[in-house]
């Protein structure tokens, strides 16, 4: 409505709602990985670095707030399917870079010894998506809540549950 077109001509460009979803998505991941590599290349401490990962997804969340739920959403990997869409296979490697760039980030942090160095690091990256992901989502959606409750603001909560999850694999407590 808003561009002034109608439903039926979205199908001029998408063959079916499914090539359309894959390609909002693959916006979602492309704006995600500046989000995040802009964060890395910022600082170089882990902990400033860590910090501004966590606030650039919440600005990300704030900006873009139905991408950040897409990227949330299932990424097929079948890459190698003739009838994977060209934008799956896309949002694949879009992911898979942004994987990459968050491996180089925890590997520098055990290497300067601000990390634990028994962390396994891609299971670390996949429980850090869904710990950082559900904090954002949760202050969002029960901000309400959370005040009322535990008498926390939206930001309050967030950099208390982003510092616990940092206190789980920093090297040095209280840094």
């Amino acid at each position: 409505k808003t561009a002034g077109y109608s439903k039926a001509t979205l199908y001029v460009y998408f063959k079916n709602k499914e090539e359309i979803i894959a390609a909002l998505v693959m916006e979602s991941m492309k704006k995600l990985y500046i989000y995040i590599a802009d964060s890395l290349e910022q600082y170089t401490t882990t902990r400033k670095r860590y910090e501004h990962i966590c606030q650039g997804l919440v600005n990300y969340q704030k900006e873009f707030p139905f991408y950040f739920e897409m990227a949330l959403d299932r990424i097929e990997i079948q890459t190698k399917n003739p009838d994977s869409l060209m934008e799956e296979t896309e949002n694949w490697k879009t992911g898979e870079k942004i994987n990459e760039k968050l491996k180089v980030f925890l590997q520098e942090g055990i290497n300067a010894g601000e990390l634990r160095a028994d962390i396994e690091i891609i299971p670390t990256i996949f429980a850090f998506w869904g710990m950082l992901s559900g904090l954002i989502q949760i202050a969002v959606k029960k901000e309400a809540y959370i005040k009322e409750t535990i008498g926390l603001t939206q930001d309050k909560f967030l950099e208390y549950g982003f510092e616990m999850l940092y206190q789980s694999i920093t090297n040095k407590k209280g840094d």
